[in-house]
């Protein structure tokens, strides 16, 4: 028997547009196998020496890194054809290194590390960036501080360096570096300056009424980390419990220390007293507030009902003179005569003897 006679070349649909070819002429046996030229379109062209039924045929170089993702039809089969082997997108993302909180009292030096050097090969591209809220600030790029930079920092590959700090720079210190590959490494570390808090404000209502709510705050901006708050009655610290102490075993509050808030829910007549609060963060001498008096007073419902049942004497009385007085014709309509009009002329003068009536009333 002749070698059989290899089909005719047909062109086999590849995702992305690539095609795959399977010639007409063939060297050896096509029951051993065949070649495939693949062409894919922005990446390479290349020969695939993958046998469709057999091992790859030796003696040939085949310079893509991977048979064609194609599956070839033939008389042995469909057998499909593995996938190129391209770089791994995860590669190119970002990996978080690490995360760290440092504290500095203000106008003092800083060292902030960057760990994220440590592990992206020899020759990395470094980035730093300062974030504080919404916004975000380059500090260190391409090679150099920026400008408002320049004077307060000193830069290494593994650090920057604050010669002073102040409370604006508390925020959030990105460290980038781009290694090997293009792969990506980031370290991040929290400043916080360390400032003692200012003289707090207190806002204490001047009455409550006993039964009702009523809301004491105590603020301050000054200090950072920010403080928490303690409240004072009458020189004595209030406990977060109130039941926890026999003082104010009576008193129905809740307290937050990080807000400041104080809410009574509801006031009793022993909540009259001073009030002051004070502000402290470990760092200085706390601070406290002017001192107000809160007065919590009964409802007077004496007083209530007798300036109803007096309203209701004055409108009594009042509707009363108006009745008396339509009564009386006050209200009435005025009279105009009968509707008769009233013609009078003056007389002429005359003599007594020549008298003559010369006005007339007409009815």
């Amino acid at each position: 028997m002749g070698t059989p006679r290899a089909p005719p070349s047909r062109a086999v649909p590849v995702p992305g547009g690539s095609r795959c070819f399977r010639p007409g002429s063939v060297p050896g046996s096509y029951r051993r196998g065949g070649w495939g030229n693949c062409d894919i379109p922005g990446r390479f062209p290349a020969k695939l020496g993958r046998n469709w039924a057999g091992p790859e045929v030796p003696g040939r170089d085949f310079p893509a890194p991977g048979p064609c993702p194609v599956t070839v039809p033939g008389a042995l089969g469909d057998l499909p054809v593995p996938q190129p082997r391209f770089p791994s997108a995860a590669a190119l993302g970002t990996a978080q290194v690490t995360s760290e909180d440092k504290e500095v009292p203000e106008h003092k030096p800083v060292d902030i590390p960057c760990a994220a050097f440590r592990s992206s090969g020899s020759n990395p591209r470094i980035e730093w960036k300062f974030q504080k809220g919404s916004s975000l600030v380059l500090i260190f790029y391409e090679g150099k501080l920026t400008e408002s930079y320049q004077d307060r920092v000193q830069f290494s590959r593994t650090s920057i360096r604050f010669q002073s700090v102040t409370r604006e720079d508390s925020g959030k210190y990105i460290c980038e570096v781009v290694g090997d590959g293009n792969h990506i490494t980031k370290s991040e570390v929290n400043l916080i300056v360390q400032v003692p808090p200012g003289k707090p404000v207190a806002h204490v209502p001047s009455s409550a009424t006993v039964g009702s709510r009523a809301v004491l705050r105590c603020s301050e901006a000054q200090g950072s980390p920010p403080p928490t708050f303690r409240w004072y009655k009458d020189g004595t610290e209030l406990p977060p419990d109130p039941k926890s102490s026999p003082a104010f075993r009576n008193s129905s509050y809740s307290l937050d220390p990080r807000s400041g808030e104080l809410v009574f829910e509801p006031v009793g007549g022993w909540d009259t007293g001073d009030y002051h609060c004070e502000a402290s963060n470990n760092v200085g001498t706390p601070q406290k507030s002017d001192v107000f008096r809160m007065e919590a007073s009964e409802v007077n419902v004496g007083g209530i009902v007798a300036a109803v049942v007096l309203l209701l004497l004055v409108l009594a009385l009042a509707g009363f003179g108006i009745w008396f007085a339509h009564r009386r014709g006050y209200f009435g309509k005025k009279a105009d005569a009968g509707g008769k009009k009233v013609i009078y002329s003056q007389p002429s003068r005359r003599s007594e003897g020549e008298f003559k009536q010369t006005s007339s009333f007409l009815v």
